[in-house]
């Protein structure tokens, strides 16, 4: 399961997703979030699902490894959609059980739920693995950058994103490592009902954790040995600057907000 989750690590390939400007692909997944919080029919959610294939086919990651990243959230999609399922009233009743009723409206808006968040979780992994770290941090530093005239630490904050993201791989493959050296040991952690497999995860947080804050000893010990100071006198190797592509992706991207609003008038 720990090798599943694709937040965060980043996907090496040439192509066009991957040479856009960072700025551009922060906005773009930032638009796309509200789209997909505008969608209100399956007319909506399928121009979602198309741009989504569109924009994977366009990165060269394959559907497959996005879809990867779903599978941890297997237990939340599924409460999510039973939720709705079940507790949401309605008027046309498709199945009735009991004092348990299933109606139409119950049906869509759980399908309509379930599918928000796997976009949502797809497409923020599409901005990870298309965008490396530093690249991902520059971009995000300057688009906060106007805040720092209200003393807006906005180096800080995007540097402590970054350095987020990019130890999520390793402490997953430092849990990984753990845990089959734990269950070389005999330990268990798949058998047993939910108290006892919380129980047995025990003994894996305690190592992760001291191994997280040993790297975050040493990386600090690091960054003060190279005198880090911020955002201080720093400068860039790479400045980036927005090119065609980018402007046509926003331009896209518009496209698709306004065909939102229009399936949410038309088809409502």
């Amino acid at each position: 399961m720990l090798n599943n989750i694709t937040l965060g690590q980043y996907y090496p390939v040439d192509s066009p997703v991957h040479r856009l400007d960072p700025r551009c692909k922060i906005l773009s997944a930032l638009i796309y979030i509200v789209a997909v919080f505008l969608a209100r029919t399956a007319v909506g959610y399928a121009l979602l699902l198309g741009f989504l294939l569109l924009a994977a086919h366009l990165a060269r990651v394959p559907f497959r490894m996005l879809l990867k990243g779903l599978k941890p959230l297997r237990f939340i999609l599924i409460l999510t959609f039973l939720l709705n399922l079940f507790f949401t009233p309605g008027e046309h009743v498709l199945l009735s059980v009991w004092r348990i009723q299933v109606t139409r409206e119950a049906l869509l808006q759980a399908v309509y739920f379930s599918l928000r968040l796997a976009f949502l979780v797809v497409g923020t992994s599409l901005l990870t693995l298309t965008t490396s770290p530093v690249s991902l941090s520059d971009g995000l530093e300057i688009l906060l950058s106007p805040l720092k005239k209200l003393h807006f630490p906005a180096h800080e904050l995007a540097m402590m994103m970054t350095i987020a993201l990019r130890f999520i791989p390793t402490l997953l493959e430092e849990a990984d490592k753990i845990m089959k050296a734990q269950m070389a040991r005999g330990a268990d952690f798949e058998s047993g009902n939910l108290l006892a497999r919380a129980k047995a995860m025990v003994p894996l947080l305690v190592p992760l954790f001291v191994s997280a804050f040993r790297r975050a000893g040493d990386l600090a010990m690091a960054m003060e040995s190279r005198c880090y100071h911020g955002d201080e006198g720093r400068t860039r190797l790479r400045v980036l600057r927005f090119a065609r592509p980018d402007y046509l992706t926003l331009l896209l991207m518009a496209l698709l907000i306004v065909l939102m609003i229009l399936e949410g008038i038309l088809f409502a």
